[in-house]
């Protein structure tokens, strides 16, 4: 009885939140979707009182990666992807070597702890503004130079125009299709290697399957747009990233420390007994028993960077299409233009984005039978 009691009693505490939840989270995602499939915001009166709204299904989305007026926001998305790409690679490579190195157990740990975690108690806001003057071009880092007698710098942090590693959008298909060839691939000679000839297979058949299509079938000829359209990495996004990595490679510091605290000194001495270098022992003993950590740093920073604004509104501000990602393409298409329908879009795009990247490792966690 009384277990039934305390099921119901703490029943009736959460059911508030749940409540809240699902009106305040869930509802407002439900009601985004709805309205990224109508036309609200195109046409006349998008912010009347009752507003004629029509239901167009798919085209908004149609619309931001073939229509011919939405260039700037397949832009943003290769700024978001290279963004994402250098501020995780690089925060968790610096956070590592800040952890080896505390790791050392040198003097003044706790001074060098509070130093390298700083600037992850700073908003991003305040970031943007002390790295917005940093990397002005007349001063900060430019000027650096200067001190030893050397001529300044005029690297345009934050306005640079200049494009490297770019690509054809046009044929964005066949590339997304040789990306899938070679996950696939190194996933079968993975599960190869280790012997498991069934789960090899598995990645194999399907990894065929799709280097036939884009070689020789559909997919290798299937195109977005019936032009051309260039896009590539701005190095004006250099500065954004050095700001980001700046702020976060104290967090994955702090992770990767606790990490090497926890590992029994007896795996290093056994591994050293047995002719392991320095170098060996942090190779094949403690980085594979941080793998789960460095996972959920990735999982932690890549979502933090697909949804970046108010880092880039702060340093480059909301005008600069060289630095723009999809979250300011948002707030201009919705708050400026009233696109709301398109707006409401790009937020779907931004959400689906996430939830690949969460969704997949909140199930390998909750997985029944997972290893503990």
């Amino acid at each position: 009885m009384n277990s039934r009691s305390d099921r119901l009693a703490a029943i009736l505490v959460i059911l508030p939140s749940l409540l809240l939840l699902a009106v305040f989270v869930y509802g407002f995602i439900g009601q985004t979707l709805w309205v990224s499939l109508t036309d609200w915001g195109q046409g006349a009166g998008a912010l009347a009182l009752n507003p004629q709204i029509h239901w167009v299904g798919l085209e908004n989305y149609k619309s931001l990666f073939t229509g011919f007026l939405d260039v700037r926001f397949r832009q943003d998305m290769v700024n978001m992807v290279f963004f994402t790409v250098l501020f995780v690679g690089a925060s968790l490579l610096l956070g590592l070597l800040l952890a080896i190195l505390i790791d050392q157990h040198l003097p003044g740990e706790g001074v060098f702890r509070t130093i390298f975690l700083y600037p992850m108690s700073l908003s991003l806001v305040v970031t943007g503004t002390i790295w917005r003057w940093m990397l002005q071009p007349q001063g900060g880092i430019n000027a650096l130079p200067t001190l030893f007698g050397l001529p300044a710098s005029n690297f345009l942090w934050m306005s640079s125009r200049t494009q490297i590693l770019q690509f054809n959008w046009q044929a964005l298909p066949a590339y997304l299709c040789w990306a899938g060839v070679a996950v696939l691939a190194v996933a079968a000679c993975v599960y190869l290697v280790k012997g498991r000839h069934k789960t090899a297979a598995f990645f194999a058949a399907p990894a065929l399957l799709l280097l036939a299509l884009v070689a020789w079938g559909p997919a290798g000829r299937a195109a977005l747009l019936p032009y051309p359209e260039t896009h590539g990495f701005n190095l004006a996004l250099l500065g954004i990233v050095l700001a980001a990595v700046w702020q976060m490679s104290g967090y994955t510091m702090a992770l990767y420390l606790a990490g090497l605290r926890t590992i029994p000194d007896e795996l290093r001495e056994a591994a050293r007994v047995d002719g392991a270098s320095p170098l060996q022992v942090y190779r094949y003993v403690e980085l594979p028993l941080l793998a789960p950590i460095t996972w959920s740093a990735v999982i932690i920073l890549g979502h933090i960077a697909l949804k970046i604004f108010d880092l880039v509104f702060a340093m480059a501000g909301p005008d600069n299409a060289s630095t723009s990602v999809p979250a300011i393409s948002m707030y201009l298409t919705t708050f400026r233009g009233n696109q709301f329908a398109t707006g409401a879009a790009i937020a779907v795009v931004l959400l689906l984005m996430v939830a690949a990247l969460i969704i997949p490792y909140l199930a390998s966690l909750l997985r029944p039978g997972r290893a503990q």
